[in-house]
């Protein structure tokens, strides 16, 4: 059983296809958070960005992991960046269960060149225990690899696992 789980919200599929990534070389679960709204199309991308604009959350559905969050050493989310925030269902699980979080890590995705680095300092607010790694990444961009390798990198360091352990 892993030590570290990876959860995230994809309305398009784009954070999806990362946090699999990331669960896949880390050997982690993956789990996927929603609160059940249809944000697809373009009516759903401007209620996505209004909501972030607003803080608005709702409550997430009920989401089934191995054990307790706070059994978990690392708990990995990820989330879209809507409006130079974090998804609004993001923000929802830390509201309700970011406390109960030992350790925690970021993945952004973005559609934009800014990496909204600021997002980070926004999660935080809603976990005791801080960042231990984070990454803004750029779906199809040249520097995508790299930086998802050095957030792998960053993960492992702070698990203490040895480099051969890739």
């Amino acid at each position: 059983m892993s030590d570290i789980l990876c959860m995230y919200y994809s309305r398009t599929g784009n954070t999806k296809q990362t946090m699999e990534e990331i669960a896949s070389a880390l050997d982690a679960e993956l789990v996927e958070l929603t609160d059940g709204v249809d944000r697809s199309g373009w009516s759903g991308w401007m209620r996505s960005g209004l909501d972030a604009m607003r803080r608005t959350t709702l409550r997430n559905k009920p989401f089934q992991t191995e054990r307790p969050l706070k059994d978990y050493r690392l708990v990995i989310l990820g989330t879209p960046v809507w409006a130079g925030r974090c998804s609004s269902i993001a923000r929802g699980f830390l509201k309700e269960h970011g406390k109960e979080l030992h350790s925690a890590a970021y993945v952004l995705l973005r559609g934009s060149e800014d990496k909204n680095e600021e997002v980070y300092e926004q999660m935080d607010r809603y976990t005791p225990c801080g960042h231990c790694a984070a990454v803004s990444l750029r779906r199809d961009s040249v520097g995508y690899a790299f930086w998802q390798e050095e957030f792998l990198r960053q993960v492992r360091i702070s698990m203490g696992w040895q480099e051969e352990q890739k």
